[in-house]
């Protein structure tokens, strides 16, 4: 097992699949716009290889907040359906763990949406040490 950054806005592709998997309006045709136009503000992208393929990827990026200090807000974390609770989220928690140390971070944050088909996720969250802290609102603007 490998861990990568996205650097570039053409690697993209690679991620594509796992992406697309937490959020199916990605794909080909838009992946290098979205993806590569949040990275330009910030947003970093790594993924996790196992053998030849793209197993998972994280999407994060650094904050600070006057509640929480200096922080990793994690945007995005999908595996493969095929290839979940395989250890694969994890590793690639304890790699953003790793940077947010380095960077000298009081957190690490994340929402996850309330629906069943994220129950498995959760659960791995609580596992891993996350604790829920707040509810999360929004409004669509109008």
């Amino acid at each position: 097992m490998h861990i990568f950054e996205i650097n570039s806005t053409n690697e993209l592709l690679k991620v594509t699949n796992v992406m697309a998997a937490l959020r199916p309006q990605l794909n080909e045709g838009n992946i290098e716009t979205i993806v590569g136009g949040m990275m330009q503000r910030g947003y970093r992208l790594i993924y996790l290889v196992d053998g030849n393929d793209v197993k998972a990827a994280l999407g994060f990026r650094f904050a600070e907040h006057l509640h929480w200090g200096k922080s990793i807000y994690i945007d995005d974390l999908s595996t493969l359906p095929g290839e979940r609770k395989k250890g694969y989220a994890r590793k690639l928690l304890d790699h953003v763990m790793a940077i947010a140390k380095e960077a000298h971070c009081n957190e690490l944050h994340l929402d996850s949406g309330c629906n069943p088909q994220r129950y498995d996720a959760h659960r791995m969250y609580l596992k891993y040490g996350f604790n829920i802290t707040s509810h999360h609102f929004a409004m669509k603007v109008v």
